[in-house]
């Protein structure tokens, strides 16, 4: 174990791939507790040091273990998450290249996308942290660049869907802590101003496209959009008639869901109540259609697929978050509180914790 660490650790040397494969398949269990812990301390060192990332590109062309693979990911993010500002500009640019074009390379083929899906993964977030660090001001051509090259490859823009998303919980979600108050304001700001063009991609999938995991991709990145979009991109397009579109159909019905429970939760202008209500009714006749009104939930909700359950669940936090906002006599009326009486009755007969939401939001005067 020596002799290969010293190989490893000799930086004024091309990396031996293989070498540092046998390294990490020993701290992986392929070897003795003794052997595991000397390859934990030479990977630890390899990671440690400052031009340990320049290797990457070398370690992801030439490693054949996903394991390999992945502890050279974990050297980019750490580069990009703690030493960004202090790399010269000139190789900034590079990563961001050499991550962009990786992506490329993996999100066109779709046999090797489907592959290598967990890899793609990784990729996608270590690219969302280049956005933190570098977007809008060092990289404002990102989100046109995205959406005009997604429209021209059917498994890109199903990737360019998940960055999407990541890039929305990222910036709305989980940056307390990891980016200053300026700077998330600043993205909030810009991510925005940039909707237009996002929204306006997601159109273009939802009317264009019966790929199933590209319908289904695109709207669960606009379930992380939609709480917080302005109203008119919403009621203002045809977003609402494609989403009542694909709730029927078995494939997208959940996530299609998720997207219209954000739509019902949203508190809008009041000039959006007639939008409000034409699209509760829409919605509540697409639903007969799914779940008849004489429906034993509970009984349903026990034989139901992992599926159908989470689709009652759904339903639940559809109406909590509707009601909560128009109360069942608002201005929705007789149709809105009749319709509140049947999911009041179906879900006092399921006794689950997940539906106790639904009864408090049936209950509201």
């Amino acid at each position: 174990m020596a002799v290969a660490a010293h190989a490893l650790l000799d930086f004024s040397k091309p990396v031996d791939v293989d070498l540092l494969e046998s390294t990490v398949g020993l701290f992986y269990g392929a070897g003795t507790p003794e052997q595991r812990t000397a390859a934990e301390q030479v990977l630890k060192t390899f990671q440690e040091n400052p031009d340990a990332w320049t290797r990457v590109d070398t370690i992801l062309e030439k490693g054949k273990t996903q394991q390999t693979k992945f502890f050279a990911l974990q050297i980019l993010e750490s580069v990009i998450k703690f030493k960004w500002a202090a790399l010269p500009g000139e190789q900034r640019e590079g990563i961001k290249n050499y991550t962009s074009n990786l992506i490329i390379k993996y999100s066109t083929n779709e046999q090797l996308y489907r592959a290598e899906s967990t890899f793609i993964s990784k990729l996608n977030l270590i690219l969302v942290q280049i956005l933190k660090q570098d977007w809008p001001h060092k990289w404002q051509s990102f989100i046109p660049d995205l959406v005009a090259a997604s429209k021209t490859n059917e498994t890109l823009c199903e990737n360019s869907m998940h960055i999407l998303k990541l890039l929305s919980e990222e910036v709305f979600d989980f940056s307390r802590g990891e980016l200053t108050q300026a700077k998330t304001r600043e993205l909030k700001l810009t991510l925005n101003n940039e909707f237009r063009s996002i929204h306006e991609l997601c159109m273009f999938v939802l009317l264009s496209t019966r790929k199933t995991e590209l319908l289904r991709a695109t709207l669960t990145a606009l379930a992380a959009y939609l709480s917080w979009v302005p109203p008119g991109y919403i009621f203002e397009s045809q977003l609402v008639t494609a989403l009542l579109g694909l709730f029927p159909q078995a494939p997208f019905r959940n996530v299609a869901l998720q997207c219209l429970t954000e739509v019902g939760s949203l508190q809008m202008p009041s000039e959006f109540d007639a939008h409000f209500g034409t699209f509760y009714r829409m919605f509540s006749q697409q639903l007969v259609a799914i779940l008849p009104p004489n429906t034993n939930l509970a009984a349903a909700y026990e034989a139901g697929t992992d599926e159908q359950q989470a689709f009652v669940q759904n339903l639940a936090l559809f109406y909590t978050g509707f009601f909560k906002v128009t109360g069942v006599y608002g201005v929705h009326g007789v149709w809105a509180h009749q319709r509140c009486i049947h999911m009041l009755a179906v879900c006092q007969r399921a006794p689950y914790r997940r539906l106790e939401p639904c009864r408090s939001a049936c209950t509201i005067r």
